[in-house]
């Protein structure tokens, strides 16, 4: 039986925190990213770039009975969708292993494009003939924590107006997910929401509150369909799932962001409000 787990993404956000994870727990892992860390001592990798081809697959997926499957693009639509094009191709060329994949709540329903890149993903998984297993989680804290340091550059404040989210701990996510990558194959299994539904403005003013700094707040109504989904809740859970770390939890502990030269002075504009996990 093939013990070793495969990593995608595994020098990003998610990707990083499961190879730890898994690493932590003994078993045998192998991370996969486009340029592998130098470090010594970090462990087996392999080199490929899932949305340019196949070239390295094989080899990465040598002796690998299961993959986590964490590697995104969000700078277009079918960057997600090409490459797990690519990695199903190479599965099953090589041992067929078992795929995790880690979606978002509400892909099925939400317009913002990025999402349904996610979905397409998700029906490909099911379509190719191998065993997975798909875990949908809301957007990270990290994700707004980063959008309201941008926006609090600003001498107001602008917060999607009567929008509510469900943020949870990258952390927490990541050891759903290497959980479920040392189980059976299960399929579709049940959404992780964070363990809050909390509004953009109850969350920019815990994030004003950590930081010390004193702004007003502009709730923004957006016009446009991916605005309205969020205002609707398209992508929330039924409820929040108790047991991981709030928000406030998570700024509390949270390291400072680094905000690029570029992005210090965002314009307000429908991107710069389109929440990517």
């Amino acid at each position: 039986m093939n013990e070793t787990i495969l990593v995608t993404g595994a020098t990003g956000n998610l990707g990083g925190h499961v190879l730890a994870r898994l690493q932590a727990a003994g078993r045998g892992v192998r991370g996969l990213s486009r340029r592998p860390p130098a470090e010594p001592g970090a462990g087996e990798w392999s080199a490929a770039d899932l949305s340019a081809g196949s070239a390295g697959l094989g080899e990465a997926l040598e002796g690998v009975g299961t993959v986590v499957h964490c590697a995104t693009d969000g700078r277009t639509r079918q960057g997600d969708v090409q490459a797990a094009r690519n990695l199903v191709a190479a599965a099953l060329r090589g041992g067929r292993p078992h795929i995790v994949y880690v979606s978002i709540i509400g892909v099925d329903r939400h317009p913002l494009a990025y999402y349904r890149a996610k979905h397409e993903v998700e029906q490909l998984l099911e379509a190719s003939g191998l065993l997975y297993t798909i875990l949908r989680a809301a957007q990270f804290h990290d994700m707004l924590h980063f959008a309201l340091s941008r926006a609090a550059r600003l001498p107001v404040l602008p917060v999607l107006a009567r929008t509510s989210f469900q943020t949870v701990d990258t952390a927490h996510v990541a050891s759903r997910t290497a959980e479920l990558a040392v189980d059976e194959p299960r399929g579709r299994v049940a959404d992780l929401p964070g363990p809050q539904t909390l509004t953009m403005a109850e969350m920019a003013r815990a994030h004003l509150r950590a930081s010390g700094t004193r702004r007003p707040l502009l709730p923004v109504l957006l016009p446009g369909r991916v605005p309205r989904a969020y205002r609707e809740g398209l992508h929330l859970a039924p409820g929040p799932v108790p047991g991981s770390r709030t928000f406030e939890d998570f700024l509390a502990g949270a390291p400072a962001v680094r905000v690029p030269a570029a992005a210090r002075k965002p314009r307000l504009r429908a991107e710069h409000s389109r929440p990517r996990p």
